[in-house]
């Protein structure tokens, strides 16, 4: 009986060890795997490209001022319809153009009256111009001279009443900049790869990052540079 379990007993013994060895290389193989899989790459990919604004919002102020205060709102009537007309002269439409409600004040009701204040009443007035002409718009503000030989004194295009440019069709440019930067970190990334002997693998991970849009210069606020930074990590190979 012995002798007659000896021969099973071998066999266990053998698949026994033979499993152990396999298991063993196995598990020996998955750790360098996993040992190749922790040796990446992180780098930034950039891409930027220059726009011209698609929308422009443009204050126009001016005061009047009066001792006389039919007189005065008769005088902002009048030159409030002017500058419209002048808007309308140059391309504008209706819908582009905008007239708030003058802002009047009676500066006697202040209770302390400075005696150099000639005017009691002084008049605000504030339209605006919401267009996607910019180059139309560029235009007509080199005009605005023709208003002030008119007698109507525009405020200076100073900070507060500057026009402001957006750019509002992000989409438009957003696929074509998201893989211009990532083509841009993936050369980082194989240049890197080189320097250290290696290959570049796969994609580990990858981050977008957000696009942001800011004026070229302070002369030219109407074109606009788009810019985004994307962060990608590869795996490097032997």
């Amino acid at each position: 009986m012995v002798k007659n379990n000896t021969l099973p007993a071998l066999l266990l013994g053998g698949f026994l060890c033979a499993g152990l060895v396999y298991v063993g290389q196995t598990a020996s193989s998955a750790l360098l795997q996993m040992k190749a899989m922790d040796r990446t790459v992180t780098v930034k990919g950039l891409a930027e490209k220059e726009v011209k604004a698609n929308v422009a919002i443009w204050p126009i102020n001016f005061t009047e001022v009066d001792n006389n205060l039919p007189k005065l709102y008769e005088t902002v009537q009048q030159k409030t319809d002017r500058v419209v007309a002048f808007l309308k002269e140059q391309g504008f439409n209706d819908s582009e153009i905008t007239v708030s409600l003058p802002s009047i004040e009676d500066r006697q009701a202040q209770g302390y009256v400075d005696p150099n204040v000639k005017y009691r009443y002084s008049a605000k007035i504030n339209l605006s111009v919401y267009t996607p002409q910019i180059d139309l718009m560029l235009n007509a503000r080199k005009q605005m001279i023709s208003l002030v030989k008119e007698g109507i004194a525009i405020a200076s295009q100073d900070y507060g009443n500057s026009a402001e440019f957006l750019f509002t069709d992000l989409n438009s440019v957003k696929p074509l900049m998201v893989q211009e930067a990532t083509q841009n970190g993936r050369e980082v990334a194989e240049k890197f790869a080189k320097d250290s002997d290696s290959r570049l693998g796969k994609i580990k991970t990858a981050s977008q990052g957000q696009f942001t849009i800011s004026d070229r210069d302070s002369s030219t606020p109407y074109i606009k540079q788009i810019r985004i930074v994307s962060t990608l990590s590869y795996y490097l190979n032997d």
